[in-house]
């Protein structure tokens, strides 16, 4: 994040863009209860293991989606989206914002409802892609932080 002008390196974003309350609250209430978690590893130090903990505690099904395709808080993981053999509602983004597109337009082509980018990942063009595909998308939030207040 560039401390001058607000923004992802790269990306133009601005930090108030995919960040609409209503988008936010619709994704964690009413989109689904099956959140495939990319980026998450049994790494207890990594922020994605809290956040999955944290969506678990609040009723959601947590799917690890990691090249090492290790299982995480009970649930086996995948190599990759288009491993999951079944539905994914949410896909919750834990890589840098170079990488955020590609699985973005993975989201997409497996067909879920929605696109959450953690806290720190922007990118403007996949943001703008997945809309136009009728995925709901939050960039540089953090789920476990937002359900909390609801």
């Amino acid at each position: 994040m560039d401390s001058d002008t607000g923004t992802d390196a790269g990306t133009g974003a601005g930090t108030d863009a995919g960040t609409d309350a209503e988008t936010i609250k619709r994704i964690l209430t009413s989109t689904g209860d099956t959140w495939a978690v990319v980026g998450l590893s049994d790494n207890e130090s990594r922020a994605a293991y809290g956040v999955a903990r944290v969506l678990q505690r609040f009723g959601k099904r947590v799917v690890p989606v990691h090249p090492r395709a290790e299982p995480v808080h009970g649930e086996q993981g995948y190599a990759s989206l288009a491993d999951i053999p079944f539905d994914v509602d949410v896909v919750d983004v834990f890589v840098n914002s170079a990488l955020a597109g590609r699985v973005a337009d993975e989201a997409v082509a497996i067909g879920a409802k929605a696109v959450w980018f953690q806290l720190g990942v922007v990118d403007d063009e996949a943001y703008e892609r997945t809309r136009a595909a009728g995925l709901d998308m939050v960039m540089d939030r953090c789920p476990a932080i937002e359900i909390g207040s609801l």
